[in-house]
């Protein structure tokens, strides 16, 4: 059984990964700025802390990093599904491996969470140096992927 996908299906099916990856940089940043609200929290004096412990920002932000690591493994996995579909080949280059580092940086970054709760202070250091990192190699693959962008939309 040969399944063709129609033409409008693969030529639109191309933009969700941008869009995606756009809203997902955006998410980023919001748990970078609920990251540093934990570590306000965690820092401040007796009656401060507990005027922001009524922000939940650790609840908040384990939950805006949860969605976002799945939703990076989705987007990244999703880039390629469509990548393949439409042109039948995977394109390794700078982007591609970008995005696979940036991904495996999510999810270990992640797996430190337990150790964290437990004190660890390498793992919590750990954490944020990952994940700083990874926001800056986000950044620049959001602009490689504008370039390739603009060569899909030069072709339509």
């Amino acid at each position: 059984m040969n399944f063709e996908i129609p033409q409008t299906i693969k030529t639109w099916s191309q933009f969700g990964h941008p869009i995606l990856m756009w809203v997902l940089f955006a998410t980023a940043i919001y748990a970078l700025y609920l990251g540093i609200k934990v570590k306000r929290t965690r820092q401040a004096d007796k009656e401060v802390r507990k005027e922001l412990i009524k922000g939940n920002f650790i609840q908040r932000h384990h939950q805006v990093g949860s969605l976002f690591m799945a939703l990076v493994v989705l987007g990244t996995i999703g880039g390629m599904t469509v990548t393949y579909i439409n042109n039948g080949k995977l394109f390794v280059g700078p982007h591609l491996l970008a995005g696979l580092v940036m991904m495996a940086m999510v999810v270990i970054s992640a797996s430190l969470v337990p150790y964290m709760q437990k004190g660890n202070t390498f793992a919590r250091f750990t954490h944020v140096g990952i994940n700083m990192s990874m926001l800056l190699v986000f950044g620049w693959q959001a602009f490689t992927g504008i370039e390739i962008l603009q060569r899909i939309i030069s072709k339509l």
